[in-house]
């Protein structure tokens, strides 16, 4: 299976983004019956690059994107987080600097779910902040409900537990659509258009970064067809499961979305209904904000999420 890495050249001075890149093995243990080629030819992988902001206090934040950014998303909330504590900010497998699969097949959601899993157990990371959005947190409030004891509070922003028993607005069918099929799919555009905030150019183009050719895009144009609309597409059950342990969850839970987002906003009430514990916290919109309100209102979320954990 192909693994592909975008050029480092392809992030240099980048706006607002000037961090050390770390990476991590989250590939599956090899033997040499079951040797899988990386992108040298060694046998290993595929590597997870994160950013790891070690911060001031005694907390650890994780902070997960979705489809189709990468890190870079969360660059104008790390230095308020980091007030409180480390922050570690991983690209997803196929997103930003971390290796991709050039084929789409490889991208099922199992496997995107093994790697955010080993990713938290190879970096031991506990008492974890959960912060995430988007595929984020298809991937990540999954990882939480199977180790419940490395989380110590979740943080779901404008995502869901899409285990195939809920509608899709027809928005995200004509994302799909595009995704997949769109000779001309501008990943820089579509974040563009995922905004209300005026994006400048620069950080259109720091969206493009990872992806330089379509070898690159190949998780980009398939994860929208991987979300579950079906109870039998991979990943409905662990995502069902998941809401059956999220209905006894004792831990914190802010359910923080934005008021302007057409895809999730309907999951927002569902989820603050489906953890025991998040009525405790502020009934708040992001005000604002479209669906990646990080770039639309990062500051100010990340100021409701300091605030949140200090008080949790």
């Amino acid at each position: 299976m192909g693994l592909v890495r975008a050029p480092e050249e392809r992030f240099e001075d980048l706006p607002g983004y000037d961090y050390e890149t770390n990476y991590v093995d989250v590939g599956e243990e090899t033997s040499p019956g079951n040797q899988n080629a990386n992108r040298s030819g060694d046998v290993g992988g595929p590597e997870m690059a994160y950013v790891d902001v070690e911060g001031d206090g005694d907390e650890t934040i994780l902070c997960l994107h979705g489809e189709p950014t990468w890190s870079y998303l969360y660059r104008k909330m790390i230095p308020e987080l980091s007030s409180v504590g480390r922050v570690v900010v991983p690209d997803l497998i196929g997103f930003g600097r971390s290796d991709k699969w050039t084929d789409q097949d490889a991208y099922t959601y199992g496997a995107m779910y093994d790697t955010v899993e080993r990713f938290v157990e190879e970096l031991d990371l506990r008492d974890v902040t959960l912060v995430c959005q988007d595929w984020g947190g298809l991937l990540g409030l999954p990882v939480a409900a199977n180790n419940p004891d490395r989380f110590a509070r979740l943080v779901p922003m404008n995502t869901g537990l899409m285990d195939g028993t809920q509608s899709m607005p027809e928005v995200w069918h004509d994302f799909k659509d595009m995704a997949a099929n769109d000779p001309n799919f501008d990943i820089g555009q579509l974040v563009d258009g995922g905004c209300l905030s005026d994006v400048s150019d620069e950080v259109v183009e720091a969206y493009r970064a990872p992806f330089p050719d379509e070898d690159h895009m190949a998780g980009a144009r398939i994860l929208p067809s991987r979300v579950p609309t079906e109870p039998d597409m991979d990943g409905g059950q662990i995502m069902a499961e998941a809401k059956e342990t999220f209905s006894d969850w004792e831990k914190p839970v802010f359910v923080l979305f934005s008021d302007s987002d057409p895809i999730t906003h309907g999951s927002r009430d569902y989820l603050r209904d489906l953890f025991p514990t998040a009525d405790e916290q502020p009934d708040i919109w992001i005000e604002g904000g479209a669906h990646f309100l990080q770039e639309d209102r990062g500051e100010a979320i990340a100021e409701e999420i300091v605030a949140f954990v200090e008080r949790t």
